[in-house]
């Protein structure tokens, strides 16, 4: 850290439009460092503490511009008040999800770092009050006593950001982070996510200048190889399972018929479930019978109301990976045309247009109903040993066995990665498997052109 005593420091500034601004302008080596407050009283604050560091004969840091003393107050941050920062920076361009996902893995690397000597509420509601904390919405509107009293404790027991650089307590940060609640070790893309969120706070820790340097560097740990998780071929269906599964569904009682056509989109069209749970009438191009067109456009996650901008659950959002009003195509076979057909005559649609909404709010369709459902149409079709299986265990491995059709019948993988809303780098690495599987096809494919 390189310092010096050459300083001047000049009068406050008022600029004044929509709202008045108050600046602090000084010269640390040559070099001009400014900053802004939205009232004089702290800008006079500020400049107070400069004036009072130069008059005391303190140095500066040149690429700060900061007093020592104040550089060295920053880096006692704690890291509960950094991650609650780090939390707030991200929410404005995060999508809900990720703002949990977020939450969940700052949480998990705040845990060590609490002082275990310190008093602290239980590990249940210590983690409902962090994730609280690390939801902007959710903190701000928080009422319950028990939460407030939880942070309370988590704040006063919590390490600073600085103690990051010491071995011992990033070890043990980078150990929590391998492990679920029960002890046992957690899902590869999981740590992944959490080692992201930890690389990237960190980052932002040296940008604030409350770190010098990455200390990731520094720790030689037993690196973990994280793939991206493949499509296995034994959990795909083939069309008269589907179709005998989707037969089933239809004879479920009251929930089962309005979800035919919900697991449909999924098995014909490729939909994931919260394409097919925000899709719209308008959204339909369908002729009486034969090839229709889908264009999609929103979507609707499941998702808390603490993660959302609107404070509504589940909102209407962007389709995954894609930039808000992009969409896709996705072509609709004749089987399903007759399935959508007969779901808009039989249940028509919520007052928004959608297809498919909750039975007693008229909201999104909740995975707990739909899972149910999937479940018994499941136990119905399939004998004991089958159902022990992982075939079509989830509603989502139907979407899964519309990509491997796709690929198997031949549909270039450019246009299937087009229709299933992928990269064709992660189609051809998530379908790797289902693509082994087609082998023997291809090569009668090549023998046949060989004998002419």
């Amino acid at each position: 850290m390189e310092t010096t005593h050459k300083v001047r420091i000049w009068a406050i500034k008022t600029y004044t439009g929509k709202k008045s601004t108050y600046r602090v302008r000084w010269i640390v080596d040559g070099k001009e460092f400014g900053d802004s407050f939205d009232t004089f009283a702290l800008a006079d604050s500020f400049r107070a503490r400069l004036v009072s560091a130069s008059r005391n004969g303190e140095a500066f840091e040149k690429d700060s511009g900061l007093p020592v003393s104040l550089i060295r107050e920053q880096r006692r941050m704690s890291w509960y008040e950094f991650a609650c920062k780090y939390a707030d920076m991200k929410w404005p361009d995060a999508s809900p999800k990720y703002r949990k996902s977020l939450a969940e893995s700052l949480m998990t690397i705040t845990v060590p770092m609490l002082r275990p000597e310190r008093p602290l509420p239980d590990a249940k509601l210590l983690r409902k009050a962090l994730k609280t904390a690390y939801s902007k919405r959710a903190r701000e509107k928080n009422t319950s006593t028990e939460v407030a009293t939880a942070l309370r404790l988590a704040e006063r027991a919590s390490r600073s950001v600085a103690d990051l650089a010491k071995p011992e307590i990033l070890r043990e940060v980078l150990r929590a982070l391998e492990l679920k609640l029960d002890g046992n070790r957690a899902a590869g893309n999981t740590v992944r996510l959490r080692r992201v969120a930890l690389g990237n706070a960190i980052d932002y820790a040296i940008e604030l200048k409350l770190l010098d340097d990455n200390p990731l560097a520094e720790v030689k740990t037993r690196k973990r190889k994280f793939t991206l998780r493949q499509v296995d071929p034994q959990a795909v269906v083939n069309p008269m399972q589907a179709r005998m599964l989707l037969d089933a569904v239809g004879t479920l009682g009251k929930q089962g018929p309005p979800l035919v056509a919900f697991f449909g989109l999924m098995y014909y069209a490729g939909l994931r479930p919260e394409e097919g749970a925000n899709l719209k009438k308008e959204n339909l191009s369908l002729p009486p019978s034969g090839w229709g067109e889908i264009r999609l456009e929103k979507a609707r996650p499941e998702i808390g109301q603490e993660w959302t901008d609107s404070g509504q659950a589940s909102e209407e959002g962007p389709l995954k990976h894609r930039e808000d009003n992009t969409g896709r195509t996705v072509p609709c076979p004749p089987t399903l045309t007759a399935l959508l057909h007969d779901h808009l005559s039989r249940f028509g649609t919520a007052p928004d247009g959608r297809l498919f909404r909750g039975a007693r709010d008229g909201g999104r369709i909740g995975s707990t109903v739909y899972g149910r459902v999937w479940a018994a149409a499941r136990a119905k079709v399939f004998t004991a040993d089958v159902l022990a299986g992982p075939l079509a265990k989830r509603p989502y491995d139907l979407r899964h066995a519309a990509v491997s059709t796709w690929l198997t019948a031949g549909v270039t993988p450019t246009k299937v990665a087009e229709w299933a809303g992928h990269s064709l780098t992660v189609l051809l690495r998530v379908y790797a498997k289902c693509l082994d599987g087609s082998e023997q096809a291809e090569r009668d494919r090549v023998q046949r052109m060989l004998d002419g």
